[in-house]
């Protein structure tokens, strides 16, 4: 004869993973304080992002397939590729425009990235009155980018000091050209005046890189023998790789995304000589309101600095 066993019904089971003591209540009420408390902190940064980054970026790719204008009575249609088929086959500026922003960055991601590095290494020296050099070559960055390029476009006027400059230098025998207005010098006097105004920011994150490397490791190589040379080769440039990577990448997004320069100096002249990818777009979607080819520009421009930017990473990747 068996026993009949006493069942015991589910919910009197005790729950593992609820909370059986004050205790442990009080700590779960503190977590869930704790979760609310971090969503609302997230929150707003996460409705900006979604208001002018993620929505925009998925208009931009369905208005690039359309023939939308920004004021039209007619509705959108949709064109398929033929805004990507004109902007590759029968738009010249577009061609000129893509041609000027691989020069404009090729120029100014070698030698605004090493200029900041020198600069770097200069004020990171513990002399007297180092500080005040920092500051001076910081200032460009936070000096708005529009009131550097008006005056700087007055600098470069032909009476302007730059030209007023080599004509003392030389005598007089040096009169200067008209940068802004001469398709042979129109480009790069925006190249200089880039670099000039955005060194200071990389300056500032090549010393922070700097200052990461242990001073240990150059006393060692100065006990080795290493002169300046060997000490930079062997112990600073290591120590800086993963600055490097990122001023790599940030100099080459911020080169291909010239704008405000462009706009404010020259508005892509003279005969669409500084013309740029981005200026172009803007152009074509808003000043011309032809939006659905504006936007496909301007996806044509994320894949461009995309790959851009993946082709560096894999070139800057760690290797075993």
């Amino acid at each position: 004869m068996t026993v009949p066993t006493q069942q015991i019904a589910p919910h009197a089971l005790p729950d593992p993973e609820r909370p059986t003591t004050s205790r442990e209540r009080r700590r779960a009420r503190s977590a869930r304080q704790g979760h609310r408390a971090a969503y609302g902190m997230v929150a707003p940064a996460s409705f900006l992002l979604l208001m002018f980054l993620i929505i925009p970026v998925l208009l931009a790719f369905g208005l690039s397939f359309t023939n939308a204008r920004l004021i039209s009575p007619n509705p959108p249609r949709f064109v398929g590729i033929d805004n990507f088929v004109r902007a590759f086959t029968s738009d010249p500026t577009f061609v000129r425009s893509l041609v000027n922003t691989f020069i404009f960055a090729a120029v100014v991601v070698p030698l605004q990235s090493a200029l900041a590095l020198v600069m770097a290494i200069l004020v990171n020296r513990k002399v007297r009155s180092v500080t005040l050099f920092r500051i001076i070559y910081f200032v460009p960055v936070v000096t708005s980018i529009v009131v550097v390029s008006v005056l700087w476009e007055f600098m470069y006027q032909r009476d302007g000091l730059i030209n007023a400059i080599l004509q003392a230098v030389s005598g007089g025998t040096v009169q200067g050209a008209d940068w802004l207005n001469d398709t042979r010098t129109a480009l790069g006097a925006i190249i200089a005046l880039s670099i000039w105004q955005a060194v200071g920011f990389h300056m500032i994150i090549w010393l922070s890189g700097l200052q990461t490397i242990p001073e240990e490791l150059y006393e060692a190589a100065r006990m080795d023998g290493a002169n300046a040379w060997q000490q930079f080769r062997d112990v600073t440039w290591p120590g800086l790789r993963s600055t490097m990577v990122f001023i790599l990448v940030t100099i080459t997004i911020q080169a291909l995304g010239l704008f405000a320069q462009i706009d404010v100096m020259t508005q892509g002249g003279p005969l669409n000589s500084t013309t740029t990818l981005v200026y172009h777009a803007v152009q074509q979607g808003y000043r011309r309101q032809e939006t659905g080819y504006g936007s496909a520009i301007s996806l044509i421009f994320f894949v461009i600095v995309l790959v851009i930017a993946l082709i560096q990473r894999w070139l800057t990747r760690e290797k075993d």
